[in-house]
């Protein structure tokens, strides 16, 4: 059961792993640096039997991913063990001071100090829970915890501050985890812990507690989505799978919240503060990696079809540049997971300094989800595949949604909302016509895969595509990309191009046609190879690229959807054509819930 959990969270990290269990000889762990099948391996043999346990695989962040600062960690004698999600800021410090008191330490990481802090607890002779509390006051930062000890072998003690955390009930059984992903073959009944809450789970029965050590009373939530969601398929990889998921991933975005006959958007998750919505004078969007991206395309379609004045940011860089936001400022955040840790911080300080907080998640009961005062959710099923595709195309089809909302509010008109919702729901179509042509973007792949560099240009809506095209070309397949305004290249950019640098333009006929021609033509002089995504119809681009992509016509503000399904296919399938490990990329985990 622990290998399998294991084994559905390691898009979340997955550079070393172990677990510990009680056995009938005592607690027994095993570890390894690598992937969950190299740790099954280890233990394969062993006698291993007991009904308590716990495991982690791990992103490094402090300490190299080796064998001796895997996790499980323990304390000095052997006898307590815990796994952990997150980062102790104070970690140096409360090392230093347990050396002094004659703990010897075994890793480099910041987490084996949990284990050191909760055995010199233990010693005062007080319960597992009492002395993991205990610990806890002396530390800083994040964690997601769950600790075991040899002395209440039936007992498993968790313990939540800023990293998700969940427990499962399953049948005759309590599964905690980091993600629903992991719990969902036993039990579609979970409980998320808060922040500040610590769990204790028994052979029975289990219990919560708060930070004053009281019970806290907590209903079940129902997990939305069935273990198919998170099988391949037939597909060779998750993130395959996920780009052809994308026809029905906006149709589960969009269902019922499209009324075409009034050119209006019907979004429930913020109904309670419409009125404070007709409100607001600025909008500010913050997020992180692809969903900061998105955010960029919603500025577009804000700003342009609603008149709202909208600034995007980067969640990470939010908080520490003292925002200015009054009673008139929403913020909007967008994560997948729910869970990133710098846009929950973003979160936190716009609600601090009074603004209305608004989200749009695709994972129910995520901290997001549950500390934006309202918000949307994708409602995509799980996304398995670190490089985040239907999760973008869907956070763009919510921002379109919204801009219907808010525009219908203010200055769009019936005829413009209109137009705007019937092309919406054509979108799952126009993408399964481009999912048609992946036999013929391998092809170019195959071309172009060997190249060192990549350029990847675009104007106003489809600048922010640009980067997210090379974003996913570098993350995947590990080709260094950029993703430029191609408006900017004379400014700069346009020294490093010549026969060895390919460009990857988009040329869509909209309102900057003739600027990308142009500057596609500059590009072409330099002798850079091209390809180019293109308008179905448009002669004039074949005399500038050979190769090209063609995509369905619709609105502007909508291309961004369409034209991102193609660099999808192209990044997958350069990683493919090189060898690399398309769902697990080196260095990245899919969600980011330490800062």
């Amino acid at each position: 059961m622990i290998l399998e959990g294991l084994r559905r969270l390691e898009y979340r990290g997955y550079d070393s792993c172990g677990l510990v269990v009680a056995t009938v000889k005592g607690l027994k762990c095993f570890k390894t640096a690598g992937r969950i099948t190299k740790l099954k391996e280890k233990i394969a043999g062993k006698e291993l039997g007991g009904s308590v346990g716990i495991g982690h695989t791990r992103w490094a962040t402090h300490g190299a991913p080796n064998d001796k600062n895997s996790h499980p960690h323990s304390d000095c004698s052997g006898q307590i063990w815990i796994v952990h999600n997150g980062i102790i800021e104070n970690y140096q410090e409360l090392k230093k001071d347990l050396i002094k008191s004659g703990h010897k330490f075994k890793s480099e990481t910041d987490s084996e100090v949990l284990a050191h802090l909760v055995e010199e607890m233990v010693q005062k002779g007080i319960s597992l829970e009492s002395a993991v509390a205990r610990a806890l006051k002396k530390v800083k930062g994040t964690y997601g915890l769950a600790v075991m000890s040899a002395a209440e072998p039936e007992k498993i003690v968790v313990a939540k501050q800023s990293s998700p955390l969940l427990i499962g009930l399953g049948q005759d059984e309590f599964i905690v985890a980091s993600d629903a992903a992991a719990v969902i073959t036993h039990t579609k009944k979970v409980i998320y812990l808060e922040d500040g809450e610590i769990g204790v789970i028994n052979k029975n029965d289990f219990k919560i507690l708060n930070g004053e050590h009281q019970v806290v009373n907590k209903k079940f939530q129902a997990i939305d989505w069935g273990v198919d969601k998170a099988q391949k398929k037939g597909f060779a990889h998750f993130m395959l799978k996920e780009i052809f998921e994308q026809p029905e991933a906006l149709e589960n975005s969009m269902r019922g919240r499209i009324v075409a006959r009034d050119g209006a958007a019907k979004l429930g998750g913020l109904e309670k503060v419409a009125e404070d919505l007709k409100k607001i004078e600025r909008l500010i969007i913050v997020g992180c990696g692809t969903a900061y991206l998105a955010g960029l395309v919603g500025e577009y379609m804000l700003e342009e079809q609603a008149g709202l004045p909208v600034e995007v940011e980067l969640a990470s860089e939010f908080r520490y540049r003292q925002p200015v936001i009054d009673k008139k400022t929403a913020v909007l955040c967008l994560s997948q997971s729910g869970e990133t840790a710098d846009t929950l911080a973003a979160l936190r300080e716009a609600k601090q300094k009074g603004a209305l907080v608004l989200g749009i998640v695709n994972t129910v009961g995520s901290t997001i989800a549950r500390e934006t005062d309202a918000g949307v959710y994708n409602h995509i099923g799980p996304e398995i595949g670190v490089a985040s595709t239907k999760a973008f195309t869907s956070q763009l089809t919510i921002l379109a949604l919204l801009t219907l909302f808010l525009g219908r509010q203010r200055k769009m008109s019936l005829v413009a909302g209109q137009q705007i919702a019937q092309e919406l729901i054509k979108l799952p179509e126009l993408i399964k016509k481009i999912l048609a042509q992946s036999g013929q973007i391998k092809k170019l792949a195959k071309k172009y895969c060997q190249y060192d560099n990549f350029l990847v240009v675009g104007r106003k809506y489809n600048l922010p595509v640009a980067c997210e095209g090379a974003l996913k070309i570098k993350e995947i397949s590990y080709i260094h990309a950029e993703g430029y305004g191609a408006g900017e290249m004379k400014h700069g950019p346009i020294a490093l191009i010549d026969k060895n640098f390919p460009v990857l333009g988009i040329a869509l006929k909209n309102s900057v046609y003739e600027k990308n021609i142009s500057n596609l033509q500059e590009l072409k002089s330099r002798s850079a190879p091209l390809i180019a995504l293109a308008t179905q119809g448009d002669k004039g681009i074949k005399k500038i690229a050979k190769d090209i992509i063609w995509l369905p016509k619709t609105l502007e503000m909508l291309e961004p959807i369409l034209a991102v399904v193609p660099l999808q296919l192209f990044a997958y399938w350069c990683a493919v054509l090189r060898g690399c490990d398309v769902d697990k990329p080196r260095n990245l985990a899919k969600s980011v819930t330490v800062e």
